[in-house]
């Protein structure tokens, strides 16, 4: 296997290749081996496996740096990352993925987080709603949800857990004629520009279209 290029990861700017001496002033590197992306590389590592272009890294180098070294910086990259808030697995997935680990390096990593108990989509879920119920309807706490790679299933299941419909139902009406009434809404004088203005500003909030149409109606 051949390193056939070294290219400088530059933060916040694409990267360009260089000749070997202007590669010595970046930190990063992305290393391609027989022209393919392999891995990305500190200066001292590349040092440290002697990897320059056009020399051929040993195959004992090639799984070190893939089995040892960049799994133990993936955890923790992963770990760093989890101390200043909590993050779904999908979430973690691309940040690994955006700071450019293998795909497998990138499992390893996530098995890792849930083994300690670091990842738990579940409990995230049960966390969020906690926090959230009483501000968001519940179809916009799926959708949040859904984005951070939370399937609908398991949202609609734990929420159910914790609220059932009846409750459900209380505290979308007490959000809807909370914002009603900062919105200084009024049926009887309002337009029907202005009524359908406010009816969609709901719809987009998640709530239901019949539960909508009996609050303005009520305002």
């Amino acid at each position: 296997m051949i390193v056939t290029a070294i290219v400088p990861l530059f933060e916040n700017r694409p990267a360009i290749t260089t000749s070997a001496k202007a590669v010595t002033k970046s930190s990063r590197f992305r290393i391609f081996i027989n022209d393919e992306f392999a891995f990305v590389l500190y200066k001292g590592e590349l040092v440290l496996y002697k990897l320059a272009v056009g020399d051929e890294i040993t195959a004992a180098a090639y799984t070190e740096i893939h089995e040892k070294l960049l799994p133990k910086r993936a955890k923790s990259r992963a770990l760093h990352l989890l101390k200043s808030r909590r993050y779904t697995e999908k979430e973690i997935r691309i940040k690994l993925e955006n700071t450019e680990y293998p795909p497998a390096v990138i499992e390893v990593a996530i098995e890792y987080l849930r083994q300690y108990n670091y990842l738990d989509d579940e409990q995230y879920v049960r966390d969020y709603i906690e926090y959230y119920h009483q501000i968001k309807s519940h179809e916009k706490i799926t959708q949040k949800l859904y984005a951070k790679g939370i399937e609908r299933e398991m949202t609609n299941t734990i929420y159910a857990s914790l609220y059932d419909d009846i409750v459900r139902e209380e505290l979308e009406q007490t959000q809807i004629s909370k914002w009603l009434e900062k919105q200084r809404y009024e049926n009887e004088n309002a337009s029907i520009k202005e009524k359908q203005r406010v009816f969609a500003s709901l719809c987009r909030r998640g709530y239901s279209i019949d539960t909508i149409r009996r609050l303005m109606g009520a305002c």
